[in-house]
């Protein structure tokens, strides 16, 4: 091609070229952003639904747990002579549930493994760690490492699995019956 054809060439089929052209960029743009609209609007209500229903309640039951522990080991620590036995199991019982994440007691999230699975490909599936976007993988891997750090150079630690929903009830009824034998009522609600 020669310099002098790009100026004899027809304007009018550069004109229809770069809007076609224009015109295709704006159709994928606005089909990719309705994509992502309708994405964050199914995201952010998934969102406020675990929020709403396991991640508040668990959380809040939790934090209770955790502050009447603390304020349970402050008065009895008053009288630390009195109350040494009793000190021990609060303590104890404190540090249960310093151990305790909201992953561990929270329900799996069915659904999101179930749609992760649909999007992997055949020769990914017998890949189970694939199935997790990148941040889900990233807090597991760190938390697994917090793991391994508690227990290195620890060998009064047990390695012990990972709390259940099971454990953190029977840490509120050691922790209630604890209050009951010191005459100190909770209301629980």
């Amino acid at each position: 091609m020669d310099n002098e054809d790009i100026w004899n060439a027809d304007p009018k089929a550069v004109q229809d070229s770069e809007w076609s052209r224009l015109s295709s960029n704006f159709t994928t743009a606005g089909y990719r952003e309705g994509i992502t609209s309708g994405k964050e609007s199914a995201l952010q209500a998934g969102f406020d639904e675990g929020f709403a229903e396991i991640g508040t309640p668990l959380g809040r039951e939790l934090g209770i747990l955790r502050g009447v522990t603390a304020a349970l080991l402050s008065s009895l620590t008053r009288n630390e002579d009195m109350y040494r036995g009793i000190i021990e199991e609060v303590l104890e019982i404190g540090s249960r549930l310093g151990a305790v994440r909201l992953t561990d007691i929270a329900p799996p999230d069915l659904e999101a493994e179930r749609h992760a699975r649909e999007h992997l490909s055949a020769e990914d599936e017998s890949n189970v760690g694939a199935e997790l976007n990148e941040e889900v993988k990233e807090r597991r891997d760190m938390e697994r490492l917090e793991d391994m750090m508690l227990y290195l150079g620890n060998d009064s630690l047990e390695r012990a699995t990972r709390p259940t929903i099971d454990d953190v009830h029977h840490i509120k009824e050691h922790l209630l019956s604890l209050c009951a034998r010191l005459s100190i009522s909770l209301q629980w609600n």
